[in-house]
């Protein structure tokens, strides 16, 4: 980082990633060496902080969420249970919890003195509330278009609707409060936990506000959120700042701060986030002064920033992305044609030329922190002559497929969608297969390749957690329509490891479960890179977080500049 600030993996802020081997990258999180500047208080209580980011929230109900721009603001309004500090799990909500030894009942001892923002007091019993909220679901709740990370963490619902293609049996057995503690209790282990206690989607909101909402209705998984997802004034949380309004056509969302915040509270007043699609755009912003900082700061655009006195701190590496085949599209469910595809593309290039510096080349669904990475899954290094060759081995050398890429949007794991997009398309060419591009907007391209509408799609993820299930079990727990694959053994390999509470024997099991989804190929992974994240030069940011889980209270302007 600027003004005395380190930053993470190795990167000196020019364009161009380091396609390094496993062995040679650094996933540690960024230190601070700056200390901390003296605030101008004047100002942080008059002057928003405006921060631009790259796409609109979708919901203020944190349940009903699934993307990265409707945590960044739910997360300074809402807390969960438990937190994340870089990638370790830490007290949140609860100051401390304890499990029993087969990890199937997990008891938190919640703070004292916590009030919701409408005034409600935080005790066991409102975390019951939303735990029985979430799990009770009907009919178009329990789509993953709405409740993806509950289904993906607890499986199930009380009783599964059939219409919304959830079978598996939900794990959450009930929730038991006395006083400020509370006991959640699973009819299984899963080592997503206690991760998982600490994602916005399971965010505690005020038992007022439940009841304000009970009676809001998603008939189907097509239908729009209901409106009090979409206006301020319904939802009241805990956190360090309040909702003041959501401005749709203006795309801001303004914060106001929780003076009743029970830890320390935010120096700035007000905050907005204010949506500019274009990156360009978004530095511009920052040039001119109408915005202190935005998020996802192009490779190229990083070192003249540094050179002009702005801050780019680089976060820890803690993302995927990938090239998707759904299977469910002739001939994607041929294993040689995903091969062949997989050869075809040259991965170092996207890395070199379009990732910011400590980007490398991905060998698997996981990044090499975590645990049960593994040196022996099938690789497809760069080879065009072989993959034209397999294509027509195995006759599909006349090949012609659609290929769907975001519009509209950048992404940490993903900073220049139609340059990434470009460059394998023409690698795909070189191999005799002809590209059908199709663009989406943002707000559709999640719905769209889930649904499985898209034969080739690019997309990635951002790890929630440190936990291989966070990547492995998001994907390929199960069969689904975004993959369109039903392989048993992945499923199992999966299931095993992640129900294995021995750690060591679980860290190996990982490591066979990463070498079955090889073997099937659902997609391709590309890369993990640092992205970056920009800040006008009298501004303290706030601590940068490889899971991209800012806290925006502890920005403030400082004085001298």
């Amino acid at each position: 980082m600027a003004l005395g600030l380190l930053a993470a993996c190795g990167s000196d802020g020019e364009s161009g990633g380091d396609a390094d081997t496993a062995e040679d990258f650094d996933f540690s999180c960024p230190e601070r060496t700056d200390g901390e500047p003296a605030a101008d208080a004047a100002r942080n209580d008059s002057q928003p902080f405006v921060f631009g980011t790259p796409g609109d929230p979708t919901s203020l109900d944190p349940i009903l969420a699934s993307d990265g721009e409707t945590f960044r603001v739910n997360r300074q309004v809402f807390d969960t249970l438990l937190d994340a500090d870089c990638t370790d799990t830490v007290p949140g909500l609860a100051e401390s919890y304890e499990q029993n030894e087969e990890g199937t009942e997990w008891t938190f001892h919640l703070r004292e003195g916590v009030t919701f923002h409408d005034g409600q007091a935080l005790d066991g019993a409102a975390v019951c509330k939303n735990f029985e909220r979430w799990a009770n679901f009907k009919a178009g709740y329990q789509s993953p278009n709405f409740t993806y990370y509950y289904s993906s963490v607890f499986g199930g619902f009380a009783e599964n609707d059939p219409a919304m293609g959830i079978e598996a049996e939900s794990i959450y057995k009930g929730c038991a409060a006395d006083g400020l503690d509370v006991t959640i209790s699973l009819s299984k282990y899963t080592s997503s936990f206690p991760g998982a206690f600490t994602l916005e989607s399971l965010s505690i909101i005020s038992p007022a506000s439940i009841d304000a909402v009970a009676d809001a209705a998603i008939p189907t998984a097509d239908s729009p959120l209901p409106e009090y997802t979409q206006t301020v004034g319904t939802l009241a949380g805990t956190g360090p700042y309040k909702l003041e309004s959501w401005d749709h056509s203006s795309q801001e969302v303004v914060l106001t701060r929780n003076d009743e915040y029970f830890g320390e509270p935010a120096k700035v007043k007000t905050v907005i986030f204010k949506t500019i699609s274009d990156e360009t755009a978004r530095r511009q912003a920052l040039e001119a002064g109408d915005i202190h900082g935005y998020d996802l700061a192009a490779p190229a655009d990083a070192q003249s920033l540094l050179d002009a006195g702005y801050q780019v701190p680089v976060r820890g590496v803690f993302n995927l992305l990938y090239l998707a085949y759904t299977q469910s599209h002739a001939p994607l469910e041929d294993h040689a044609v995903r091969e062949a595809l997989s050869y075809a593309i040259d991965r170092e290039r996207i890395v070199n030329s379009v990732l910011p510096a400590g980007g490398m080349v991905a060998t698997q669904f996981m990044p090499p922190s975590l645990e049960g990475y593994s040196e022996d899954v099938a690789t497809y290094d760069y080879d065009a002559e072989k993959a034209k060759q397999m294509l027509a081995d195995a006759g599909a050398e006349d090949l012609s497929i659609t290929f769907c890429y975001p519009t509209d949007v950048t992404r940490p794991y993903m900073p220049a969608p139609k340059d990434i997009f470009d460059m394998i398309s023409s690698d795909l060419q070189a191999a005799g297969v002809t590209v059908e591009a199709k663009p989406i907007t943002w707000v559709d391209y999640i719905p769209t390749t889930r649904s499985g509408e898209c034969p080739l799609y690019l997309l990635g993820w951002t790890g929630d957690f440190a936990d291989p299930y966070n990547f492995l079990g998001t994907w390929f727990a199960t069969e689904s329509t975004e993959w369109g694959f039903d392989n048993q053994e992945v499923f199992d390999a999966i299931a095993t490891a992640n129900t294995e509470p021995d750690q060591a024997t679980r860290v190996d099991l990982w490591k066979t479960a990463n070498e079955a989804v090889m073997e099937e190929l659902p997609g391709l992974p590309i890369s993990s890179s640092p992205p970056s994240i920009a800040f006008a030069p009298d501004v303290y940011p706030p601590d940068v977080s490889p899971l991209t889980r800012e806290d925006f209270s502890q920005v403030y302007f400082t004085t001298g500049s």
